[in-house]
């Protein structure tokens, strides 16, 4: 089996520089997995990387628009179908997938892991001692989640996969999993302490909380720093440790240990 990567034009703050599109092949099969955004251009660049060789299927990780927007009408082009968990902005699935299913190509196949917390739709993908990971771990990057319990267990169970390498659909490829998810699981754990501890100095607010937890963050991050709290917040007040207001604006609704 062959890996390569056609990273996307598309950088920024959350995408670091760009989506990476990796086309897997043995045997002059190739799956497609995350060809982005609708980028004229990118679509180009996989097109010219396929070559000669066989596409056989456009697969997703998950319906963010820098992931998923160009496989149906890149599918379409190349007349295989478009994989993914399910229907979201701008794309439908042409085959739905979920948790042990297998992707096959050539004398190969990839089996897709359910991996919710970053999206409740996110997917990565194991084919031998290699986990392609999507947005659930990123090279250089910590993970915006939607679902900070699910996120987490997430990372125990792709932990607990034992797998050597992972490639992310942001940065460079991972060459030590076992420590890299060790260092994101840590991490939540840390900033789960953290947030308790802000709230027991006196932080009343999310915004306090997001003062003190993320001091000094860009003007461009704080929105997405204050939704971070907020997730971390609603599955703290599961677990019974704090409670804080729903129904307010995020940045001024209360909060308290209980």
């Amino acid at each position: 089996m062959k890996l390569e990567r056609v990273l996307a034009p598309n950088p920024s703050l959350f995408t670091g520089p760009g989506t990476n599109t990796y086309l897997l092949e043995d045997d002059e099969d190739v799956l497609i997995v995350d060809p982005g955004p609708i980028i004229d251009t990118h679509a180009a660049a996989i097109v010219a990387a396929l070559g000669d060789r066989t596409p056989v299927g456009v697969v997703v990780t998950h319906t963010h628009p820098d992931h998923a927007p160009m496989a149906n009408p890149l599918a379409r082009r190349l007349g295989v179908p478009a994989i993914g968990f399910g229907v979201g902005p701008q794309f439908d699935p042409d085959r739905s997938i979920s948790d042990g299913a297998t992707i096959e190509f050539g004398r190969s196949s990839i089996t897709a892991i359910h991996t919710p917390g970053h999206t409740p739709d996110h997917l990565c993908f194991r084919i031998g001692d290699t986990l392609l990971t999507g947005d659930h771990i990123m090279s250089g990057s910590t993970v915006v989640m939607e679902d900070a319990a699910a996120y987490l267990d997430s990372l125990y169970l792709v932990r607990d996969l034992g797998v050597e390498r992972l490639e992310p659909g942001h940065g460079d490829a991972i060459d030590d999993a076992g420590v890299a998810i060790k260092d994101y699981i840590d991490h939540r754990l840390e900033r789960e302490r953290q947030i308790v501890e802000a709230v027991r100095a006196g932080a009343g607010t999310i915004g306090d909380v997001v003062d003190v937890v993320y001091e000094g963050v860009p003007s461009g991050l704080r929105a997405a720093a204050v939704h971070q709290v907020v997730v971390q917040m609603t599955k703290l007040s599961g677990d019974g440790v704090v409670w804080f207001e729903t129904g307010s604006a995020e940045e001024q609704a209360h909060v308290r240990v209980r």
